[in-house]
């Protein structure tokens, strides 16, 4: 599975050397149009510089030209400073410094894909599908979610507080936090037998040592007559594509696990599981909710479609789409581009349509208010999805 894609990220994490040499490999009449518009850009800049009515810096102009292109993308590309650059970097080895969430463009709307477990968003109950409409009192819309980025990013580094106010998905209700920046140590695994017959494993993100993680824990089971095992990845936004190739792999021994489609030709590949796999005759229970995105869902769907394992919750984000970290001439700096677009095994794409479960578990309205903690705490707690999982294993076979 060594490729491109091992430091690829569905979110937007990875390193890829050659897509930026690719890149400036054009045709003849792309050559010809960027010697056209580059003279007429500097043209417009020095022409603002010389007549406006207010002096106005270069720099200033040159970053508005740049978020300029990127505005004509998706939500999900931009330019990275040394910092966002770090941030990212750091999150791939479980570390993290900012707010903890995951945010994009829905129905028109600023949306929590996710809260980061044990984040300030979490701890204050943000939950996955809450509209954010206010930024430290100033009304924020779709079209101004670079700025609401940008602005968030700069209290951040400043260690600053920031005032949100959000719509809650469940109830339509608003409600104000106030959230301060910190450092957050992102566990991947947790792990735990629960009624000593069922092996539960709670991912929360896609790291560098996820895979890891659980073969590590998966060896430690293997002892064990285990009635099943549940793979729970609520509230999990995703992250390093290659890991969640490699998760998939410990549970299939064959079929295939994701394709991918770019214009870029190392951006189109299709894997497939190897023959080597654990556990493979223990029943499977994968638990997705909303807050469920892209890796997550790459995994979700390849052990669906493979018939390894039943989906239980509800319908997940739906994120089909690929992240690449470019590194830039100017050292520290990456272009965080959208590559490609992913399908699952059967050839379907679930972006902005999500996965459906096999078994769909509508929460209650207390438990979606509960769901913010609930959902990230350390310790297994009652809640409706996980007695429905672990009673699906204990009810008699017909």
């Amino acid at each position: 599975m060594k490729s491109l894609f091992r430091y690829m990220s569905c979110i937007a994490i990875g390193l890829t050397l050659g897509l930026s040499i690719t890149l400036l490999e054009k045709s003849h009449s792309q050559e010809y149009s960027f010697r056209t518009h580059y003279p007429l850009l500097l043209e417009v800049m020095d022409t603002i510089q010389t007549y406006y009515v207010e002096p106005i810096n270069e720099d200033v102009l040159m970053q508005a030209a740049i978020k300029g292109v990127f505005d004509e993308l998706d939500a999900y590309s931009g330019l990275l400073d040394k910092q966002d650059f770090q941030n990212i970097k750091d999150s791939n080895n479980g570390e993290y410094f900012g707010f903890g969430i995951e945010i994009a463009i829905e129905d028109d709307k600023i949306t929590i894909i996710t809260p980061f477990a044990h984040s300030p968003a979490a701890q204050a109950g943000i939950q996955p599908g809450d509209q954010i409409i206010r930024l430290n009192k100033q009304t924020v819309t779709s079209d101004k979610l670079n700025a609401l980025l940008s602005e968030m990013k700069q209290h951040s580094k400043d260690k600053k507080a920031i005032d949100i106010m959000l719509t809650r998905a469940s109830t339509q209700k608003n409600y104000s936090v106030t959230l301060k920046p910190s450092m957050i140590k992102i566990t991947s695994v947790k792990a735990q037998l629960l009624d000593d017959h069922i092996g539960y494993i709670r991912l929360y993100n896609f790291q560098e040592n996820s895979t890891q993680e659980i073969t590590n824990q998966l060896f430690k089971w293997q002892a064990i007559p285990l009635q099943g095992i549940i793979l729970d990845l609520r509230n999990n936004p995703g992250g390093l594509l290659d890991q969640a190739v490699s998760i998939a792999d410990i549970f299939l021994d064959k079929g295939r696990i994701v394709s991918t489609q770019g214009r870029y030709f190392d951006a189109n590949s299709d894997y497939y599981a190897s023959s080597k796999s654990m556990h493979n005759t223990v029943p499977l229970l994968v638990i997705i909710n909303k807050g469920s995105a892209s890796a997550s869902e790459v995994l979700a769907a390849a052990l669906q479609d493979n018939q390894r394992a039943k989906l239980i919750g509800q319908t997940s984000y739906g994120k089909g789409t690929v992240q690449s970290l470019i590194p830039t001439l100017i050292e520290g700096h990456a272009i965080k581009l959208t590559i490609a677009n992913y399908t699952t095994p059967k050839g379907k794409s679930i972006n902005q349509m999500g996965i459906e479960p096999d078994i769909e578990i509508a929460l209650e309205k207390n438990e979606m208010n509960q769901a913010g903690s609930l959902l990230t705490h350390t310790d297994i707690q009652k809640d409706t999805l996980l007695d429905t999982a672990v009673n699906w294993f204990n009810q008699p076979t017909p």
